[in-house]
C-alpha cells in the first residue's frame, strides 16, 4: 500500500500547509535528502494547539498535539512533492515539546508524530532516528514543534 493509500485509510483531514512565519523555506532539498523546517500543530480551521505540557496539556493531549503536527508536515510535503509517495523513508526527527520544567514524558508525546509516521509510510520506512527534548516555549505557545529528514525515491 503507498503513503497515499495508508493516509486515506486513515480517514484525517490534514490541515493546510502553513505559510512560513521568517525567512526560511519549508523544505531544502539536497541529494535525495529533503530537510523539512520545523512545523506546529495546525489545525484545519487555522487554530493551533496551545499550551505546555504537565500543566495546560495532558501528556495525552500532547501526544494528540504531536500527531496534528505530522499531519502539518504531511500536508507541507503533499504540496511541496505533489504526492508522498515520492517519499521513501523518514531518516531523521526532532520533536520539541513545550513543557513545565517538571514534566519528563517527551519521548511519550514525540510518539504522536512518530507513530503517524509508521502509519503512513509503514513499519520499516517510517521509523525514524529520533531525539525528543523538552523546551521552555515554544513560537506562539504551540505544544509540540517537530523537524525532521526524509529520503526520496530515485528519479
Amino acid at each position: 500500500m503507498s503513503p497515499e493509500d495508508r493516509l486515506a485509510s486513515l480517514n484525517v483531514e490534514l490541515p493546510p500547509p502553513p505559510p512560513p512565519g521568517g525567512i526560511y523555506t519549508p523544505i531544502v532539498y539536497q541529494g535525495s535528502l529533503i530537510y523539512v523546517s520545523g512545523h506546529g500543530p495546525n489545525m484545519p480551521d487555522g487554530t493551533q494547539i496551545c499550551g505546555k505540557v504537565g500543566s495546560d496539556l495532558t501528556m495525552e493531549e500532547g501526544y494528540e498535539a504531536a500527531r496534528q503536527v505530522g499531519l502539518t508536515m504531511l500536508a507541507t510535503l503533499q504540496d511541496q512533492l505533489g504526492t508522498l509517495n515520492r517519499i521513501k523513508r523518514a531518516i531523521k526527527v526532532l520533536g520539541m515539546v513545550n513543557a513545565t520544567p517538571e514534566f519528563g514524558q517527551h519521548p511519550q508525546v514525540v510518539n504522536g508524530f512518530s507513530q503517524l509516521l509508521l502509519d503512513v509510510f509503514g513499519e520499516e520506512n517510517g521509523r525514524a532516528a529520533r531525539s525528543a527534548v523538552g523546551m521552555g516555549s515554544l513560537p506562539g505557545n504551540i505544544a509540540v514543534e517537530v523537524e525532521a529528514i526524509f529520503e526520496l525515491h530515485e528519479a
